[in-house]
Order: structure tokens, then C-alpha cells, then sequence
């Protein structure tokens, strides 16, 4: 009796731990798949996004707030930085397209409209000639500014040692007739500012602020330059007279292809202070606008300072002595890139 008795309890011990088994594999599958239902979730969606449905579909997790969720969100905020980083992209290539397409349309108006005369005058084909130059170097200019925010935007990498002092004296003798011719007047306190960086790039940078402050100036106005150091860094300040300009527009002017209030003189694609804002970030700098409270800009970049074992940079465009105009072949060959 003893016997049959421990048999019969062995039985169900057995029989109570298998359904026990299986009860353990059945709940732990249950619940298995119910805490990685919100990875098939983040997975599935990341598998369905793709640019058009960027913009209105995000994983939008619900439930306690654990480890799963703060990564979904984490996840939604990326999208949403993608969509702001693609919506970007599209306005630029429409921007740039509609940009290039101006000169594009008036060189072929003007040859389209030479051509269809067959009476037209020596005087008259070189009136084409001209408007379909200037038309050229406007789309040279453009190509060049988009050239210049391309490789800013790729990062800097040269380590040359340049100096802003030097740079921002060569950009306000480039600017000088076309200063004079507005009866603009300057003032300096122009010191040494070497930093280390990408030379053609940081030159450019700063003639793009002084450029701008002629461009987007008053008749008679004046344009202040400071360049100095600190104990941060190196850093350049323009200020220019110029139309008042809205405090939350700020920001937006560091926009590719965003004018200013107010119509520029020059032909410039709205690219100018993108791209020094592309070269500040492209070398550890930082770009600081300001609106004056009278009209105008003032704008500062700053960079971090030069090392003392950086290599001088010995180029002609340092020297202080340039001429004020250069000449049309040189022009042709380096158009400017402000905006």
C-alpha cells in the first residue's frame, strides 16, 4: 500500500510538474510578447517611414514610463529633426533652382530676342553681350556661394593660421569704391585676431560680413569693424546702418537663401551670412546677431583661439596694401560669395 501510494504521488508530481511547464512557457510567451510589442512597434514604423510619410507618422508609444518609452521618444524627436533636416533640403534645391533659373531666363531672352532681328545693330548685339555677361557672373556668383557653404558645411579641415584683423582690412579694401559710391564711411579698431583653420574659408567668412554691411546699408550710412581677442577666442564684429530689422527675424537670416529687410544692392542669393554661420560651426566658432535699436546689423563671429605652434599663413590675400578694385580677369576668377 505504501508503495502503490508513493506511485500514485509520483504520478502527480510529475503530471502536476508538467502542467506547471507548461503553464511557465505559455506565461512567459504571453509576456514576452507583450514587452516586446513595443519593439515590433518601433521596428514596424521604422520600417514603413520613408520621406513621404516622414512628416505625420511617428511611433507615439504610449504606457508607464519606462526604458521603452523614453526610447521611443527619444526615437520621435530624431524624426522630427530628419523631417525639419529634409524640409530644409527641399526649400534649399527649390531655392537654388529658382535662384540659377533668373540669369538662366535672361541670357535666353536676351539671345532668343537679338536673334529674332535680322536687322540688329553692332550696338544692339553688344548690348546682348552685356546683359548676358552680367547674367553669367550673377550665376557664377551664385555657384560659387553654394561651392563655399558646401565645403563649410563638410567641416573645416585645413590648419592654417589666419588672422581676422588682417582678413576684415582686405575685405574693406575690396569694398571700398563701392563704399565711396554710396557715401558710406568707416570706422576701425581692427587689432591682431589670429585663429587656425581652413584660410579660404575664414577669409571669405569675413569679407561675407563686411560685404554685407555695405549691400544692406542707408545712403550716407557708416559701418563699424572690430577685430580683437579675448580670452575666449578670436573674434570680428560688423555693424552697419540699414532698415530696422525684427529681433525674432534674427535667427532666420542665418537661413540659406533668407534676405534681410530691405532690398540689397548688390545681386547677391541670400547666402552670405549662412555661410559664415556654416564656417563659424565648420571650426568650433559661433555667429551672434543683433538688431540696433536706430536700424541695422551687428554681427559677430567668433572663433577659438589660434595655437602657438600653428603655421603662419603667408599668403598675398594677408597683406594690408590691396588694391582697392581688382582687375576684371581676377574678378572674373574669384567671384564673391555674399549674399
Amino acid at each position: 500500500e505504501a508503495d502503490a501510494a508513493l506511485a500514485d504521488l509520483q504520478l502527480q508530481l510529475v503530471l502536476a510538474g508538467l502542467a506547471a511547464l507548461v503553464f511557465a512557457v505559455a506565461a512567459g510567451w504571453w509576456l514576452a510578447g507583450r514587452a516586446l510589442a513595443p519593439l515590433r512597434r518601433i521596428a514596424e514604423t521604422a520600417e514603413r517611414l520613408d520621406d513621404a510619410s516622414l512628416a505625420r507618422e511617428r511611433i507615439g508609444l504610449a504606457g508607464p514610463a519606462d526604458e521603452l518609452r523614453d526610447t521611443a521618444g527619444a526615437l520621435d524627436r530624431m524624426l522630427d529633426r530628419l523631417d525639419a533636416a529634409f524640409d530644409a533640403q527641399r526649400r534649399f534645391v527649390a531655392n537654388a533652382s529658382h535662384e540659377l533659373r533668373t540669369p538662366l531666363t535672361v541670357m535666353r531672352t536676351e539671345v532668343d530676342v537679338t536673334l529674332a532681328d535680322p536687322d540688329a545693330s553692332v550696338a544692339e548685339l553688344r548690348e546682348m553681350g552685356a546683359a548676358v555677361r552680367e547674367a553669367t557672373e550673377r550665376a557664377e556668383r551664385l555657384v560659387a556661394s553654394l561651392l563655399d557653404l558646401a565645403r563649410s558645411e563638410s567641416g573645416a579641415t585645413g590648419s592654417d593660421r589666419v588672422d581676422l584683423g588682417r582678413a576684415a582690412r582686405v575685405a574693406l579694401h575690396e569694398v571700398a569704391d563701392e563704399a565711396r559710391a554710396h557715401g558710406l564711411r568707416a570706422s576701425t579698431d581692427i587689432a591682431d585676431a589670429p585663429v587656425v583653420g581652413d584660410r579660404g574659408l575664414v577669409e571669405r567668412a569675413v569679407a561675407n560680413l563686411v560685404e554685407n554691411a555695405v549691400r544692406h546699408n542707408r545712403e550716407g550710412g557708416v559701418i563699424l569693424v572690430r577685430a580683437g581677442t579675448s580670452a575666449e577666442g578670436a573674434s570680428i564684429t560688423v555693424e552697419n546702418d540699414g532698415p530696422l530689422i525684427d529681433p525674432d527675424d534674427l535667427d532666420g537670416l542665418l537661413t540659406p537663401f533668407r534676405r534681410g529687410a530691405g532690398a540689397p544692392r548688390g545681386t547677391g542669393a541670400g547666402l552670405g551670412l549662412s555661410i559664415v554661420h556654416a564656417v563659424a560651426r565648420a571650426h568650433g566658432g559661433a555667429v551672434r546677431l543683433a538688431a540696433r535699436p536706430a536700424g541695422g546689423l551687428v554681427a559677430t563671429l567668433a572663433l577659438p583661439p589660434a595655437d602657438a605652434d600653428a603655421t603662419p599663413t603667408t599668403a598675398a590675400s594677408a597683406a594690408t596694401d590691396v588694391p582697392a578694385r581688382t582687375s576684371p580677369r581676377r574678378a572674373r576668377r574669384t567671384p564673391t560669395a555674399a549674399g
